[in-house]
């Protein structure tokens, strides 16, 4: 059975991964994924080529890449960077992103966790994990530098009186870095998502 400490759920053996990018990639990070400081989030960008055509989403779960090694459809999918971009034009529910390494400890603890909440929030919030190892320079652009890290993304909105940037199609409306129960993860959705309140310390 997976255990949890008490007080240490949140930081639990945390691994630093120092994502690999030379200049080229961080100017193209730059103009993928420009980012707007929006009170406390975060805006950023998706190439405008990846367009999802209706097909692409509702084929999406179909395929291998979101299936488990038994054949069973997986709530919390595994993901290209470039599905990922794919899942962030389309946007009928927010996303939360799981970015974790094979090697990682926390990240093995969490994934069950994250897989049930996925299984509960189903239709209600879309679950994905990003292989760091698989696609560093995604997670060189998402800036992820503990393991695992948990991303709360939602439709990019311009606020009132703000000018619209006509580029951003997501906000990152938090960023979690250590392993979470599936309880966490539900409460932190119900905060960053759909005005809940905020979670007490984990």
């Amino acid at each position: 059975d997976t255990h949890f400490q008490d007080e240490d759920d949140i930081h639990l053996l945390q691994h630093i991964y120092q994502a690999k990018s030379n200049e080229a990639t961080m100017k193209t990070s730059v103009a993928i994924l420009a980012t707007a400081i929006l009170s406390t989030a975060s805006a950023f960008t998706v190439r405008q080529q990846h367009q999802l055509h209706p097909s692409s989403a509702s084929s999406r779960l179909s395929s291998p890449l979101f299936m488990a090694e038994d054949g069973e459809e997986k709530a919390a999918p595994l993901v290209s960077g470039e599905q990922l971009e794919m899942l962030m034009t389309d946007w009928d529910t927010p996303l939360v992103v799981d970015a974790y390494a094979t090697w990682c400890g926390p990240c093995l603890l969490m994934a069950p966790e994250f897989e049930e909440a996925a299984k509960e929030l189903k239709g209600k919030v879309r679950f994905a994990k990003l292989d760091t190892d698989k696609d560093e320079q995604m997670a060189a652009r998402l800036n992820i530098m503990g393991l695992p890290t948990l991303l709360f993304l939602d439709q990019y909105k311009a606020k009132e009186g703000e000018e619209p940037n006509p580029d951003a199609r997501a906000v990152l409306k938090g960023k979690i870095e250590g392993a979470l129960r599936k309880d966490n993860i539900k409460e932190l959705c119900e905060f960053y998502f759909f005005d809940g309140p905020e979670p007490k310390a984990f």
